[in-house]
């Protein structure tokens, strides 16, 4: 065991979205760092979320593209075939090379201390990690989470698979069985009935993606059901049982089947934050009762000198709300700018073919607040870039506060919906009106262009 701790101006534990980041900030302004990581360099985006699942998107899509290509005049000889060996190969290149990639900046960053292991917090300005003792003035908490795993009757008796899991498959399921239907489920349902699976998706609620209105819910069903994948709502006592087909799934649903057996099973039912094994009492640091560290407005935990950044706060689950975790304390204590979570505007994607692009709030939100207000929707068949690419599926929608113009929320499923977006929301953080993105000429062809006219028919709710 050392002797004595080692000093350092700030200590960051864990290596994913945030840490890296804030890291280079602090040893660029002078300071020295211990950056802690236990495990994958990168986090859950470069490792078992964003990066390998979207590569895998990119393959589901090749695949269904090319046995569209008919449609397009295209003739192809034979059947087409997806090799999940080579699927998972081009998968784990682009993962190696992410993480790589990161672990060689923060190595060659100057100040810069790399300690691999796992990090205890003994108090609000010391860690252990193994034998080593480290102290500073300043901790970061960029610790993450994980797929949260419901004790549902019958789970310990099955073999079952997470994200983590499905990053390891490299054979091809004849009957995948996903239990959650909101974003990492469908994003796999689809996916994997492209690539050749049987899927069925089980949600306990009365509908897909519930924190979305019901028209967004109901054309995602439709998307995914024109697929063949089986959609079973209303689930409301899950449980498991092993079977030498595979595992069965026992559904209470209005309609079906009361149970479903699959060769694999898929729980996406959320995500829970790694705080559970930091030692956070003993820093006097608090959570909230689903263990996310609380913090206040400028991600300060409870106890003095210690922030918590990324998906273990609470404050937003995704890789770009922890990448502007780390600008907000960085401007915040390196630049004399007061940054603040709730100047975040929230925004998200939801990437199924075709892709919906949420910023703001939903129309069932924008009518909890008791404005006035003006909606408008458009079908993507009424958008020549969709009909011309033959993706015609899908809507757009915006909602506008009547009185003061401002666009409260939009939502864009359909052709690079994720991308077209981006202009709404803007327009909202720049607190402009409507009227000047409507009354903008964009390029055409392009999805973009149809925003202007999406706004010009705005009517009263």
């Amino acid at each position: 065991m050392s002797d004595a701790p080692r000093a350092f101006d700030a200590i960051i534990v864990g290596a994913g979205q945030a840490g890296p980041a804030l890291a280079g900030r602090l040893s660029a302004a002078g300071q020295t760092v211990a950056m802690i990581e236990r495990k994958d360099f990168g986090g859950t985006c470069v490792n078992t979320g964003c990066m390998p699942t979207k590569t895998l998107v990119a393959s589901a899509y090749a695949a269904h593209l090319t046995r569209r290509a008919a449609d397009y005049g295209v003739v192809l000889a034979g059947p087409v075939g997806v090799d999940m060996r080579r699927v998972r190969e081009r998968q784990q290149t682009v993962v190696r090379n992410a993480r790589g990639n990161v672990e060689k900046w923060l190595r060659g960053m100057a100040g810069v201390t790399v300690v691999e292991g796992h990090a205890r917090l003994e108090s609000a300005d010391t860690v252990r990690v193994g034998d080593d003792l480290l102290t500073a003035p300043r901790i970061f908490l960029n610790v993450g989470g994980r797929a949260n795993v419901p004790d549902m009757p019958g789970i310990d008796e099955i073999p079952y698979l997470t994200n983590v899991g499905m990053m390891r498959l490299d054979v091809l399921p004849e009957h995948l069985v996903i239990v959650g239907g909101s974003y990492i489920g469908l994003e796999f349902a689809q996916m994997f009935r492209r690539f050749g699976s049987q899927v069925t998706v089980v949600e306990m609620g009365p509908r897909l993606i519930g924190r979305e209105d019901p028209d967004i819910s109901d054309a995602v069903r439709e998307i995914l059901e024109v697929e063949g994948v089986t959609v079973r709502l209303n689930a409301e006592c899950i449980q498991f049982s092993k079977v030498e087909e595979g595992v069965q799934v026992h559904v209470t649903c209005e309609a079906g089947a009361p149970r479903v057996t699959g060769s694999h099973v898929l729980l996406a039912v959320g995500r829970r934050p790694n705080t559970d094994d930091l030692g956070l009492e003993a820093a006097g640091i608090e959570t909230d009762k689903r263990g996310y560290i609380v913090v206040d407005d400028q991600l300060r935990t409870t106890a003095p000198g210690v922030w918590a950044l990324g998906d273990c706060n609470g404050r937003g689950a995704f890789t770009h709300t922890a990448y502007n975790d780390f600008e907000i304390v960085a401007a915040n204590l390196l630049d004399d700018d007061p940054r603040r979570v709730s100047d975040r505007i929230g925004c998200y994607g939801l990437f199924v073919d075709p892709p919906l692009g949420r910023v703001g709030m939903t129309e069932a939100e924008a009518r909890a607040t008791g404005r006035p207000l003006l909606v408008s929707k458009r079908p993507m068949t009424r958008v020549g870039r969709a009909v011309e690419k033959g993706e015609t599926q899908g809507f757009m929608k915006a909602v506008v506060d009547a009185e003061t113009k401002a666009i409260l929320g939009a939502a864009i499923l359909g052709l690079n919906g994720d991308e077209v977006a981006h202009g709404l929301l803007d327009v909202m953080y720049a607190k402009a009106p409507y009227t000047v993105i409507s009354r903008a000429v964009h390029i055409h062809p392009t999805v973009s262009e149809l925003i202007p006219t999406l706004l010009q028919d705005l009517k009263p709710l």
